[in-house]
């Protein structure tokens, strides 16, 4: 073989390899970020879900430009000061501005995010005054969903998926407790969670934008049926809505529930129920 053919290919393998790990690099990134613009995140139906999705982006986007930024300074520097020879390099110390700015950037950073946080959790745990009130108790294994204004209850156990009717585009205040042990209320398509906690009333607001049904399920191990305990949320429009109330008013459909079980779940909803409110349960 040519000495200067052998001398080319011991240089162009250094290349190749820099080239598979920028190809192999830019593919992860790409395949990481298959679900733009939400970066994996659900595309939130509710005015509080959208409110976390725009801070997920947010930290996302920041913690990209921070690792673009660190990485390109690695590789600066093990290309720039990459050896050369056994001779120990000139050394320096106490760049004070280089410092400062290293220590200031980052502390500003974190105050930034730390204030959008802060705005987004203070948006999406407000209390405004709701135009319908829903007790939601979880119990092992399924759901009660109580309208307390409304004299309407929705009862569901383990194979019978309870459906929490809600109007589109009205507050809805949620008041969330659990009957035993904790359970976990999520809702995928809210991109929300929430644990119900015996002995503690949770409450949160829901705003919702989008028409459609949408699964619900605990998320926290509660039990032997707990892959069960599902339900779903079905967003209609007020005047369905208004229908919806009007047919099951004081009347609801029978379930398989016990009669001690109900008359525990209409305890703990009255206990859960808000001053100068009515509840009422279907049969």
């Amino acid at each position: 073989m040519h000495p200067l053919t052998a001398t080319t290919r011991r240089r162009g393998r250094p290349r190749s390899r820099w080239w598979a790990a920028a190809v192999l690099a830019g593919g992860g990134l790409l395949l990481a970020g298959c679900q733009l613009p939400t970066f994996g995140a659900h595309r939130a139906i509710t005015t509080q879900g959208q409110d976390s999705l725009k801070l997920w982006q947010g930290f996302f986007i920041a913690g990209a430009a921070v690792f673009v930024f660190v990485f390109a300074l690695i590789t600066w520097a093990v290309l720039r000061y990459r050896r050369r020879s056994d001779a120990i390099p000139r050394q320096t110390q106490y760049h004070t501005l280089i410092e400062i700015f290293y220590t200031a950037i980052p502390i500003v950073f974190v105050l930034i995010l730390f204030g959008f946080t802060f705005v987004t959790e203070n948006n999406v745990d407000a209390l405004p005054a709701p135009k319908l009130s829903v007790t939601v108790t979880a119990f092992q294994w399924g759901w009660r969903f109580h309208y307390t204004t409304k004299r309407v209850t929705v009862i569901g156990v383990e194979l019978q998926d309870p459906e929490m009717v809600l109007p589109q585009n009205e507050t809805v205040r949620i008041y969330l407790r659990s009957h035993d042990v904790v359970h976990g209320f999520y809702v995928p398509a809210f991109d929300f969670s929430r644990y119900a906690q015996p002995g503690i009333l949770n409450k949160f607001t829901l705003n919702l934008h989008t028409l459609g049904t949408f699964r619900g399920q605990c998320t926290q191990y509660c039990g032997l049926y707990h892959s069960l305990m599902r339900f779903r949320v079905k967003v209609v429009t007020p005047v369905q809505f208004a229908s919806w109330v009007s047919t099951h008013h004081s009347t609801g459909p029978a379930t398989s529930i016990s009669t001690s079980e109900k008359r525990a779940l209409a305890s703990a909803t009255s206990l859960a129920t808000p001053t100068g409110t009515t509840g009422g349960a279907t049969k």
